[in-house]
């Protein structure tokens, strides 16, 4: 099912992937009005997160800019009006109209209304849902040649689980998905995975827990921006691809989890 915005796709399985980052298009009628130039907004959005999704059927992926509306934010944060509502960058040429704003909160509140169809329809199958919420984030803020910024700050995958409402509930297949991304032979290496260092998990996951209480667990999955060069927006294509077969080795480890849970 496609949507301008968005497109949802559905299947029969508990276990969803999100990539409600992933969009670089604008409307036609915000294209005049914004001053950031394509490659600003690049850098801040989260390209090629939508192919981590590739991994499971059930998939939702925004097609628009983060800078158009930003569905991981509460509604009244989620269409950045100044520059404090963007790390600092001067988006607009002119402040947006109530009718600028009206529109695209339209889509927010579109898109929060198939949500819960959409959650509720796998929940009422399978009792419960279990949604890979896919991000990434920049690793070299201070400029192209700057250095990276500190690796105890910023670790490879930070997997973010604060939102959860019944923590103890899900802690077991947390806790395996983390070790199974830890122990996965990456190119000859192990991945730096940890929980809640740098994001705990954003508005889309917080409103998941709360509306699907206690049969909802979202893994707000946030990958370093070390399979791409975030300046220039070129992808590093056989370091994705093995992203994508990491995430897949964790498919069969939320199943187990979720079948033992079942059988409590």
């Amino acid at each position: 099912m496609k949507r301008s915005f968005w497109l949802i796709e559905t299947d029969h399985s508990p276990i969803v992937a999100t990539a409600i980052h992933c969009g670089h298009a604008l409307r036609s009628d915000l294209k005049d009005k914004i001053a950031l130039k394509e490659a600003e907004r690049l850098r801040e959005e989260d390209p090629f997160t939508n192919i981590f999704t590739q991994i499971v059927q059930n998939r939702i992926i925004d097609t628009h800019s983060r800078f158009e509306v930003d569905f991981n934010r509460p509604r009244n944060k989620a269409v950045y009006k100044h520059p404090d509502d963007a790390w600092g960058l001067h988006i607009w040429h002119t402040e947006l109209s109530k009718k600028d704003i009206e529109k695209s909160l339209s889509y927010y509140d579109l898109f929060y209304k198939e949500m819960e169809t959409y959650f509720h329809n796998i929940i009422k199958e399978y009792g419960y849902v279990v949604v890979l919420d896919i991000h990434s984030y920049n690793q070299r803020r201070s400029g192209p040649d700057a250095p990276y910024d500190d690796p105890l700050l910023n670790p490879e995958i930070n997997m973010g689980t604060k939102t959860l409402e019944n923590p103890q509930k899900w802690h077991p297949l947390i806790n395996r998905v983390i070790e199974e991304m830890r122990a996965y032979d990456y190119l000859g290496r192990h991945l730096d995975v940890r929980e809640n260092v740098k994001f705990y998990g954003g508005y889309f996951a917080q409103w998941i827990h709360e509306h699907f209480y206690p049969n909802a667990c979202v893994l707000s999955i946030e990958f370093k921006k070390f399979f791409m060069d975030e300046w220039s927006g070129k992808a590093d294509l056989k370091q994705i691809e093995e992203i994508k077969k990491m995430l897949s080795t964790i498919i069969p480890v939320i199943k187990e989890e979720l079948h033992k849970m079942k059988e409590k």
